[in-house]
Parts: structure tokens; C-alpha cells; sequence
């Protein structure tokens, strides 16, 4: 007998177990048997043969309509078409050099079909399909019954490995298995009305009737619901038994100056996540937030404030920014903020008073070597920089609070070479300003406390977006470069942004094949600035900004930009987060349709950032009711970023939205989709917050353990750990 821990091998022989293990990654019966089926035929229903698109893998149940070879004139070899049927259309399959299969697959005859669809000559066909004929045809029911029951599971497949196939493999493992424990306690399975482990594994491939198919694919999902949300609650705990210094709020020093001093009052929302942070910092642990926040809502003074409270408890902050561009844009908005608190040590500054500085890869080295010594030395209260400040050379005095921007642009063993650099536990915030919704910020920040904003500061401008298609109407671009020089001759600025930096035809290639786009037809920043400002831009100061610019150049380009000594930035999105020029009220996308929902909502989060209206074009020639063009829609359609992320997420893989790591075939999550199954994620919460605190070592249930600590020690699961 087999358990779900047996080698396949032991029970499918070598040769069946390596292509398991080549094509899925499959090692296990327990691999194999968490391989799910994507739908069921039912026996005797043909399957619908017009449905079918060009590139599906599909499998299919039809019948043999016609057969006949021939052979080629031109060159030696045959060609057998055999045409099958759903009773309403036809599809062929062709083989070459393989006439004796006519004996095989008779007229009348019906069986299963794999393969890839292609078109030739305007017909639909699977060349070389593989097969597995029923019976002789005299009785199909009985026949599908006897070869897999009533209902033929269908499953990801491959050219060697046919859904049949799977399902022969799969029926010899769960002939030979054992009773298996199940890991998930006996009282939440009663409480839902779940099936056993064992149930569910054999019902979900060989269901008696649909409706214990889905209870038995509920169950499974909230397996992997329950042991995502146990490791995560179990993270959660543990940081709290970590040390780390208390850094509560000491009265009359540099934040409450900073506070006295600051030209705006904070929202409600900005007041409610400031509590919350205090109230961290001044715990003996460390704290463990995510504050997420709208485009433009203040997430930057929430974090200064943060940043401020440590430097009164003689500490220092360090804030980690993705790209130099967005590092020195912080450094200009919280010296701006600061105003004389950020001259500590300079003749004149006040008494309570710090440094800032600033740590990238493209400082020079006396820039580089005096950075270094004031981050040593405790000079530089904060201290901000991009990747180059998890270098070995770079040492703190006392590192109290790490601040993460754009966390999902930073890995785990990033974060943790700057932890590395504290000498106990810092206290950690980590920053989006891609909102989240509410399951996948406890499925992917889960042990994470979650802080948002919401609310835009008081006075800020709405924006106005217009989707521009330049097929159906050619002119309405020129009105856009009008549209520019109007609001620059009042005295504002506007952004141009591009999908590529150059018309290089290598650049994207791979992205412009599976796009179906020319590469030449993309807007590039390198042709675009030159063109814009010798034709219908001429007479306005244009600039251009990208990725390969010097890191001197672009900063240089940015205070400039920022200083008003440029009216138009052609960029590309290098100026995506971050970016706070509040004169500028015009953006222009270029081929709006390369971009993501959430990326194009964080673009036009750079203008109407003041008090003037907004304004956002998104030129296509996407065509009305395709995807691309709903995508655009919806942008246009909405300022709501939790709103759009929702949309974003629900046209992207589930791998994309959990991370890298959880798109690979040994994932643990092989049913769970964070959006769809938002009530169960809920419930699978509040059970294991439930368990751990009936029992926090799971000492009582170990089958669970066991399973717990798979997940744990799995390198796919270092992706919630997003710190």
C-alpha cells in the first residue's frame, strides 16, 4: 500500500514516474494526486467542437466522421485526415506517414482526442493528436463508465502526458493507497460539513455526482487556505516574541517641532495610521506594518513622522527606495518638510534638529564616502537610498526603523540585509502605493498589521481621464500636443510617457510577439522628446527621462523639472511612484494599452497632485470591446485605486498576483484564488487564529505539524514574507 509520501515510482514504475517528475515536477502520489482536474465531461455528451480556439491544448470527446489517406505527389509519404464530430461541427486530425492508424479510428467509433488547435487552410485541426479510442462504439455509455465513470475528469496536460493518461495514473494511486490521517482537526472539518482527506481525494477525481466534486474541491482549497493562513498567524506571533528597543513619542523634540511647523493639517485617515504607528514603535517588539495608501494620499509625512519618533529616541531610520529617481524625490519632499529640522549640525539650526542624506550607486566617491560617515556616525538621523545601501561598506549607529517604498520591487533576502545592519530587530514599515484588496493583503501580507489611507489630503485637484483612440479619430492627437501648450502657457507643466526608452526592434521583442505588435509602431522616449519638441511642442522646454540616463543626469532632470526650469517631461516610467511636482496638471500615455490597470492609475497619480484640475489621455488603437480597450475603460472610468486593483488582479494570473514563486508546479496553492475566494480565506483566518490560540505548538494535532512545517521549510513560501 501507497502513502501519500511514496515515491511514484513504487507505484507507477520508473519510466511513468520520470515523465511525472520531468513534465509536472511530480515525485509523490501526493503531487499527482493534487493535481486537479480543470472540468469533467459527462458521459455521453459529445463536446462542443465550435468552441474550440487556435493554440487551446484541448482534449475532446467526438466521434470518427470520416477517414481517408492519401498520398503526396510531389514527394514520397501519405497524409490520413480523419474528421470527427460533435454532431454540429467538424474538426480534422491529421498524420502523416501513419495510414495503418485508419485502422484504428473506423467511421462511427468515438473516443478522446489531445492535442493543440491550428488552422490550415481556414480549417480547424490537431495534427498528430494523441487518442484513446472507447470500446468499439457498440455501447459509449458503458463504455465511458467502465474506462473512468460517469464523469471523465479533464486535466492540465501535455503532448506526452494526455488527460487520460493522467487520469490512468491517478486511478493506480488512489488503488493503491493507504488510509491517510488527515492533518486538518476533526472539529473544523465537522463545523463546515467538510469530507475527509481521503474522501475528498477520490471524489474530486472520480466523482460519484458534481455536487461532491465541489464539496471535495472546497475542502481541498481550504486546506491550502488553513496552512497559508497558520503560517501566517504563526509569523505574526513570533515577531511579537522578538526584542527590540521601544521607541515611544518623547514630547519637545524634533517631531513635535516638526508637527508645530508643518504648513497643512493631516487628514482624519493620516491621524488614525499615525496612532497606530506610535503606538507600534512604542511596544519591546518589533513593529511589523504595511501601510498602503490612494495615489497622492500622504503616505510620505506618515512615514517622516515615524521616522522622527526614532530619531527622538536617539535612533536612526533608513528608507529604502526601488530607483534612484524616486530616492532623490525623497530626499527633496522630506528635506522640503523638514525645512531647518534637516540642518543638524549646521550653524544656526535648532536645537532639535538631524541630518539627511542621501545613498545611491551613481554618487561619486567623496559623495559616497561622506553618506557613509554620517550614517556611521549617528549624524544622519535618516538616511535614504536605493540598493546601495545593503552594500557591506554601509554601517548605522543605531538603525531603529527600516522603511520599504514600493516593497513588491524588493526581495526577502534584500530586506533582510538591511535588518542585518540594526543590531537587534528594527522596527519595520513597508509601503504601497498600490491599494490591495482585502484577501490578498491577508494572503500576501498576512503577517503583516495593515494600515490604509484612503482619503486624498484636503484641496487636492480631481483628475480627469479621456480614453484617446488615434485610429477612430487621428486628429484628437494633435489636440492633445494643443492641449499641452495651453496649460504650459498658464504657467503649468505636463508629463509625455513612453512604453520603450529607444525604437530599437530588440528591445520588448519578446513582449511585442506575444502582443502582436510592431515594435517600430511604439512610441520611444529617445524618438519622441525631439520630434514633440521640434514640432507641436515646439517653443516649450521638453526633456527627456529614462532608466539609461546617468544617475547625475536624471536627478539633475527631475530638480529641474521640479523647479519649473522644464515645462515637458517625455519619460518613461521611471517617474511611476513618487514623483510630486504639483504644477504639473497634464499627462499624456503613449500606447496606453501596454500598461497594467494599477500602473496607469499610479502614472496618473503625478498630476493634479495641487490645486489645479487634472488631466490624463491614454492613446491607443486598441478598438472598442477588446480587452485592451475595457482595460482603458475602466481606468478612465474610475479614480478609486481599490476599485482598479480588483479589475488588475482579475485579469492577472494568481501567480502574478501571490508572487514568482507560487506560479511554479511545486506550489502549495494549486486550488486558491484570492479573489474568488475571499469568504473562504476569511474563514480559514479566524480558524487558525482560533487553533493557535487553543494550541500554538499544534502539539496535539500532529499530522498537522507535519504539514505546517512542509510549507515552512518550502523556498515557495518565502513569498509572503514581503517585508
Amino acid at each position: 500500500m501507497a502513502t501519500l509520501d511514496s515515491k511514484l515510482s513504487s507505484v507507477l514504475g520508473d519510466r511513468t514516474a520520470k515523465a511525472l517528475d520531468t513534465t509536472f515536477g511530480y515525485r509523490t502520489v501526493g503531487d499527482l494526486l493534487h493535481h486537479y482536474p480543470r472540468r469533467y465531461l459527462v458521459r455521453g455528451e459529445l463536446s462542443d467542437i465550435a468552441e474550440l480556439q487556435e493554440g487551446d491544448e484541448v482534449t475532446i470527446l467526438a466521434e470518427v466522421f470520416s477517414a481517408s489517406t492519401r498520398r503526396f505527389a510531389a514527394r514520397k509519404g501519405n497524409m490520413l485526415e480523419v474528421v470527427v464530430t460533435d454532431g454540429t461541427s467538424k474538426l480534422s486530425l491529421t498524420f502523416f506517414n501513419q495510414a495503418w492508424r485508419e485502422k484504428e479510428l473506423k467511421v462511427g467509433s468515438q473516443g478522446l482526442f489531445a492535442g493543440k488547435v491550428g488552422v490550415f487552410n481556414g480549417k480547424r485541426q490537431l495534427a498528430h493528436p494523441d487518442y484513446e479510442m472507447i470500446a468499439d462504439g457498440n455501447d459509449v455509455d458503458a463504455a465511458v463508465e467502465g474506462f473512468a465513470g460517469k464523469y471523465l475528469p479533464m486535466y492540465p496536460a501535455s503532448g506526452k502526458l494526455p488527460s487520460w493518461k493522467i487520469a490512468q495514473c491517478i486511478e493506480l494511486c488512489i488503488g493503491a493507497l493507504d488510509e491517510i490521517e488527515d492533518p486538518i482537526p476533526q472539529f473544523i472539518l465537522d463545523k463546515h460539513g467538510y469530507p475527509s482527506l481521503q474522501q475528498a481525494l477520490v471524489q474530486i477525481h472520480q466523482p460519484a455526482d458534481l455536487e461532491s466534486a465541489e464539496k471535495s474541491r472546497e475542502r481541498l482549497t481550504f486546506d491550502e487556505a488553513f496552512i497559508l493562513q497558520l503560517l501566517l498567524v504563526s509569523r505574526k506571533e513570533k515577531m511579537k516574541s522578538l526584542d527590540a528597543i521601544a521607541r515611544p513619542r518623547r514630547e519637545g523634540g524634533i517631531l513635535t517641532a516638526f508637527d508645530q511647523a508643518l504648513p497643512f493639517q493631516l487628514t482624519a485617515g493620516q491621524h488614525a495610521v499615525a496612532a497606530e504607528i506610535e503606538e507600534d514603535l512604542a511596544q519591546p517588539h518589533p513593529m511589523h506594518r504595511l501601510l498602503q495608501g490612494e495615489v497622492g494620499s500622504g503616505k510620505t509625512v506618515i512615514a517622516l513622522r515615524a521616522m522622527l519618533a526614532v530619531v527622538d529616541s536617539g535612533g536612526q531610520a533608513a528608507l529604502l527606495a526601488p530607483t534612484e529617481v524616486l530616492a532623490a524625490q525623497h530626499l527633496r519632499t522630506i528635506e522640503k518638510l523638514m525645512g531647518s529640522l534637516a540642518h543638524g549640525g549646521m550653524i544656526g539650526a535648532p536645537e532639535f534638529s538631524t541630518r539627511v542624506t542621501l545613498l545611491t550607486g551613481s554618487q561619486s566617491a567623496a559623495e559616497r564616502k561622506d553618506a557613509l560617515a554620517l550614517a556611521a556616525s549617528g549624524e544622519a538621523g535618516i538616511v535614504i537610498g536605493t540598493h546601495a545601501l545593503l552594500s557591506a561598506s554601509v554601517e548605522f549607529n543605531d538603525l531603529g526603523l527600516i522603511v520599504v517604498d514600493e516593497q513588491h520591487r524588493f526581495g526577502v533576502e534584500q530586506r533582510d540585509a538591511l535588518k542585518g545592519k540594526a543590531k537587534i530587530p528594527p522596527h519595520l514599515l513597508v509601503m504601497t502605493a498600490t491599494p490591495i484588496p482585502r484577501t490578498v493583503a491577508m494572503t500576501v501580507f498576512g503577517d503583516l498589521d495593515v494600515s490604509t489611507l484612503r482619503e486624498l489630503p484636503l484641496g487636492r485637484a480631481p483628475i480627469t481621464t479621456h480614453v484617446v483612440n488615434t485610429l477612430e479619430k487621428p486628429a484628437f492627437l494633435e489636440r492633445a500636443w494643443e492641449r499641452i501648450c495651453e496649460e504650459v502657457s498658464q504657467g503649468h507643466q505636463a508629463y509625455v510617457v513612453a512604453s520603450r526608452i529607444s525604437a530599437d526592434v530588440s528591445e520588448d521583442a519578446d513582449i511585442d510577439f506575444l502582443m502582436g505588435t510592431s515594435p517600430l509602431e511604439l512610441a520611444s522616449v529617445e524618438e519622441l522628446a525631439p520630434t514633440l519638441a521640434t514640432g507641436p511642442l515646439k517653443g516649450v522646454r521638453v526633456a527627456p527621462l529614462h532608466g539609461r540616463l546617468s544617475g547625475e543626469l536624471k536627478d539633475a532632470t527631475m530638480s529641474a523639472f521640479a523647479a519649473h526650469e522644464i515645462d515637458v517631461l517625455v519619460s518613461t516610467t521611471v517617474i511611476e511612484v513618487g514623483v510630486d511636482v504639483p504644477n504639473a496638471t497634464v499627462m499624456v500615455i503613449m500606447d496606453a494599452d501596454r500598461f497594467g490597470v494599477s500602473q496607469l492609475h499610479q502614472l496618473r497619480g503625478r498630476v493634479g497632485r495641487g490645486t489645479s484640475p487634472g488631466l490624463c489621455l491614454l492613446i491607443t488603437t486598441a478598438i472598442a470591446e477588446t480587452p485592451a480597450r475595457i482595460r482603458l475603460e475602466a481606468v478612465a472610468g474610475s479614480t478609486d485605486g481599490f476599485e482598479l486593483s480588483r479589475i488588475d488582479l482579475e485579469q492577472r494570473r494568481e501567480g502574478d498576483v501571490l508572487g514568482a514563486a507560487q506560479s511554479g508546479s511545486r506550489s502549495h496553492l494549486r486550488l486558491l484564488r484570492v479573489l474568488r475566494d475571499e469568504d473562504l480565506i476569511l474563514t480559514a483566518r479566524a480558524d487558525a487564529e482560533e487553533l493557535l490560540s487553543m494550541d500554538s505548538t499544534l502539539t496535539k494535532y500532529q499530522q498537522l505539524a507535519r504539514e505546517f512545517a512542509k510549507v515552512e521549510a518550502d523556498t515557495a513560501s518565502e513569498f509572503i514574507d514581503k517585508g
